[in-house]
Order: structure tokens, then C-alpha cells, then sequence
């Protein structure tokens, strides 16, 4: 019994920029819906606490604020990191009329 032969699957043409692009937007969205995630959960966080002693509490919440920042801060990255948008030469903008 052999192996089945391989063969190439889905459309996109060119593998490189194309699929970085996607990867790239895909964990911006990722990490987007992941931040706004952990801001909605915020007030829900005191319920979870409120039987912890002050310091735990504080704690609780110190630690969550810090998850945000790092996520708001991987988010910056990931938009830094996005790459241009590049403008064939067919569709490059016109010149102005005079």
C-alpha cells in the first residue's frame, strides 16, 4: 500500500508577503478581541474577590491592570510591526492636473 500523492491546496499564489499579512492580521484581531475581553471583565473581577482579605483584592487587581497594559502593549507591536500597504506601479496615484 502506498501513500497518497500530495497535492497543493488553497489559492493563494504567493505564499510570503501574502501569508504574513494574513498571520499578522489575524493576531491583531486576535489580541484585540483578547484586550477588550479582559476590559469587560474588569467589574466582574470585584464579584470574584470580594471575599478575599483588602490585600488580595488589591493585589487581584493590580495584576489584571497589568495584563491589560502587557496586551495593549503586544497590540502596539503587533500594529507597528504591520507591514505597508504596497501600491502596484499599474495603480500608483496620479499626478495632479495643472
Amino acid at each position: 500500500m502506498g501513500l497518497v500523492p500530495a497535492r497543493e491546496h488553497g489559492t493563494l499564489g504567493v505564499y510570503g508577503r501574502t501569508n504574513f499579512m494574513l498571520t499578522n492580521d489575524f493576531r491583531i484581531a486576535r489580541v484585540q478581541k483578547t484586550l477588550r475581553w479582559f476590559e469587560e471583565d474588569m467589574p466582574l473581577l470585584d464579584m470574584r474577590v470580594k471575599e478575599l482579605s483588602a490585600e488580595r483584592q488589591e493585589s487581584a487587581r493590580r495584576f489584571a491592570a497589568a495584563v491589560i497594559d502587557q496586551t495593549r502593549a503586544e497590540l502596539e507591536r503587533l500594529m507597528q510591526q504591520r507591514p505597508e500597504e504596497i501600491i502596484p506601479p499599474a495603480e500608483a496615484p496620479c499626478k495632479p492636473a495643472d
